[in-house]
Formats: C-alpha cells, sequence, structure tokens
C-alpha cells in the first residue's frame, strides 16, 4: 500500500484508518506508467465513468479477479420512522451491490493473517 497517503495505522492486527482515494489512484498509476499525473487523473476518470454508466444502464460490471457490481431492484416496504416509532411505508429503490472474487476474498483474507 505504498500509494496511500494516509498510510493505514494497526490495531489488534486490523488496518484502521486507510482510505484510497481518486488522488491515490492517480498516483498509483502516475508512479507505474509513467504518464503524466493529468494523463493518468484522466484515465482514472475515464474507467469510473465507464463503470457508472454501465452501472446507470442497469449493467453488471465484473472485474475479473476483483469483483462483481451488480443493480438490484429493492422492493417497497414497511419501516419506522427512528424518532417517532410510527410505520413509515419505504418507497421501492435500486441499489449497487458489490460481491468480490473468490480471488480478492483469499487476497484479502490471506493480508488481514486469516
Amino acid at each position: 500500500m505504498r500509494f496511500l497517503r494516509n498510510p493505514p495505522k494497526r490495531v489488534g492486527g486490523v488496518m484502521k484508518g486507510a482510505t484510497l482515494t481518486r488522488a491515490d489512484l492517480c498516483e498509483a498509476v502516475h508512479e507505474e506508467v509513467g504518464l503524466t499525473r493529468q494523463d493518468c487523473a484522466g484515465l482514472v476518470e475515464r474507467t469510473l465513468d465507464l463503470v457508472a454508466e454501465a452501472l446507470e444502464g442497469g449493467e453488471t460490471v465484473k472485474l475479473s479477479g476483483f469483483g462483481v457490481f451488480q443493480v438490484r431492484d429493492k422492493r417497497a416496504r414497511m419501516g419506522r420512522n427512528p424518532k417517532t416509532g410510527e410505520p413509515a411505508e419505504i418507497e421501492p429503490r435500486r441499489v449497487i451491490g458489490f460481491r468480490a472474487s473468490q480471488v480478492m476474498k483469499a487476497r484479502i483474507d490471506r493480508a488481514l493473517g486469516g
């Protein structure tokens, strides 16, 4: 994780405080590929735009060895207003789900000492 600006800290064997930003991704691409920072930023932005556009269109985005992003429809249901406790209907909506690949799960498990 040499490309993170704010390196994570280990607390009881678990990484805390690590956030990978767009800027971190751009910097990592710049270091690995050697393109200008501006070109790398454009490459990262375009990649994220393509993923977002596919999801907006209801498509599934499968990144081999990483995972699958998928848009799911959630049905309407009854919930409760947390302040008043009164029943309230929750409208149907679309949500984005992510399912990590087996390769990614194994990689994370190894990294966290599992």
